[in-house]
């Protein structure tokens, strides 16, 4: 039986990819497993976004082929994922140690990639025999020994997206699970280079979202986490061309909510407030004025709204998550959907990258100012409690020191609930790399550390407030911090990029939601104990 062993680098939906691969490799014979002396092949699925991901993908490319010498010299060793799909003649004219190379059309033919992995291998070893054998034959007539370029299975351009009935083996704990509701992008960010590795943005169908989402929902996992380039996006791709007029925004302006769309100041609850519900253990219903009826999509069209509302009414008790939403996507219709929702969480990751008007259109993000400050105040009076992410990037081409400032400003203005600070990669292919005015390296960092620590500031502040707050949070495992037994999430906290909860008390499992009270903070975590 054929052994196969992976390594998995970047983002969930870099995970979801070495997922499905996982599945179809079990679904041909072969055998998963963790000790690389024990596999017939290694797979190292890699990210390429930003230098430091490509930076490490290299290394684990590198230290995967260092331990094959040492342990098993006619292990195969295969790359796929982005950098895959972005790089695959550099790597093979770079890294000829690899003996298959493999893009993102691949994921579902990874078993046979797996078996000409290994047949290549075989003959690399049959050479380097006969090459030693016949060595001074070939020296005296001037020959190397002939070596065979890495197998290379890479499409010009990424189009696969997964259905619900593509095999999966899960690797993340039996709780939560990240579902890939759409891949791709459209978008035209001039710092980015996903659009050139995953291509355009291609949805999957309603129908085989939730059916996927009912199997999870059937094996225990009490955590839905909507995944894709742009989640907002979603859905829209697939309506017919004479449907397109009627879209419940239109990014292409970058218009913002009027006044008269916001409810009053005093009638918005307190920020602190997420999570907290009646004696009946039911949020408060929300007191909305009536909007226009074109605020809404006919519900024959796909989009995010109508998928929330199919997965919301997916008997069981678990929570569903939104991430990676576009500002320019957001609508009335959105904002209201997930107000209604009793499982959708109030937590919205929304990555901004900047909000000054000059840096925001050097980044061509199809936004405004305007429409990001009204699209957070509408988003935080019409879900009272919500907790929003974001993320900015700094040391972007020609960022003057009083931009950087506005940006400081704004943050401390919002005071997000979570955030995340990104020093700017010069991506090579990307239109911002040809920029000029690029910043030098220590202005960057300096930058970057000054943000996090307006953040850190924040963030302390506001997990002390919390104090005494009943939250209702989901129990992810036995902590390894000195005092705790347990580590869990709240609403608040996405897995894997958000802070904790820390528990202690016995008896308690991994996907169990329980009741409590905080009872001390620190920076990024909370205290809490069982009411």
């Amino acid at each position: 039986m054929t052994k196969v062993g992976l390594i998995n680098l970047g983002c969930a939906k870099n995970l979801v990819d070495a997922e499905i691969m996982l599945g179809h490799l079990l679904q041909a014979g072969m055998m998963i497993v963790n000790e690389a002396g024990e596999a017939d092949a290694i797979i190292v699925n890699t990210c390429s976004f930003i230098d430091p991901a490509k930076e490490e993908s290299v290394h684990a490319v590198f230290e995967a082929d260092e331990v094959r010498q040492r342990l098993r010299p006619d292990q195969a060793l295969i790359v796929s994922g982005c950098m895959a799909q972005r790089f695959p003649e550099a790597l093979r004219k770079e890294i000829p140690e690899i003996d298959a190379i493999m893009g993102l059309n691949e994921v579902p033919k990874v078993a046979e990639v797996v078996r000409q992995a290994i047949s290549h291998r075989k003959a690399a070893g049959l050479r380097k025999v006969i090459g030693k054998a016949d060595g001074k034959s070939q020296a005296a007539a001037g020959r190397k020994t002939p070596s065979a370029a890495p197998i290379k299975f890479v499409s010009r351009r990424a189009t696969y997206i997964p259905d619900h009935d593509a095999p999966r083996f899960r690797l993340t704990p039996n709780h939560f699970a990240f579902v890939k509701i759409a891949e791709g992008c459209n978008h035209p960010c001039t710092f980015c280079v996903i659009p050139q590795i995953r291509g355009r943005h291609r949805s999957r169908a309603v129908e085989s979202v939730v059916t996927e989402a009912h199997r999870l929902v059937a094996e225990g996992v009490k955590e839905l986490n909507l995944i894709s380039q742009d989640t907002t996006y979603y859905g829209l791709d697939l309506w017919p061309a004479s449907a397109r007029d009627q879209r419940p925004f239109d990014h292409t302006r970058s218009r913002s909510f009027t006044q008269s769309s916001l409810l009053p100041v005093a009638a918005v609850s307190d920020r602190r407030t997420f999570g907290v519900k009646t004696a009946g253990g039911q949020r408060p219903p929300l007191q909305l004025p009536a909007l226009h009826a074109s605020c809404f999509t006919p519900h024959a069209l796909p989009t995010l709204c109508t998928l929330l509302r199919k997965l919301d009414v997916i008997p069981g008790d678990f929570w569903i998550r939104l991430l990676y939403t576009h500002p320019a996507h957001w609508s009335d219709e959105l904002i209201e959907t997930i107000a209604a929702s009793k499982k959708v969480v109030r937590y919205v990751d929304m990555p901004l990258q900047h909000i000054h008007p000059t840096m925001l259109a050097a980044m061509q993000r199809e936004t405004s100012e305007a429409w990001i400050r009204g699209l957070i105040a509408r988003i935080r009076q019409r879900i009272p409690g919500i907790a929003i992410r974001t993320a900015f990037i700094v040391g972007f081409p020609g960022e003057t020191e009083k931009q950087f400032n506005y940006l400081l400003e704004f943050i401390r203005d919002m005071k997000f609930e979570r955030l995340g600070v990104f020093v700017y990669s010069q991506e090579e292919g990307s239109r911002a790399a040809a920029l000029p005015r690029q910043l030098p390296e220590p202005v960057k960092r300096n930058r970057h550390a000054r943000a996090l620590a307006l953040q850190q500031q924040l963030s302390r502040e506001r997990n002390a407030s919390l104090i005494g707050q009943n939250l209702r949070v989901l129990v992810d495992g036995p902590s390894a911090r000195k005092g705790f037994a347990w580590i869990a999430r709240s609403e608040a906290d996405a897995p894997e990029i958000d802070g904790h909860v820390y528990l202690t008390g016995k008896k308690l499992q991994p996907g169990q939601f329980l009741d409590v009270t905080v009872t001390g903070s620190s920076e990024y975590d909370v205290v809490a104990e069982r009411r």
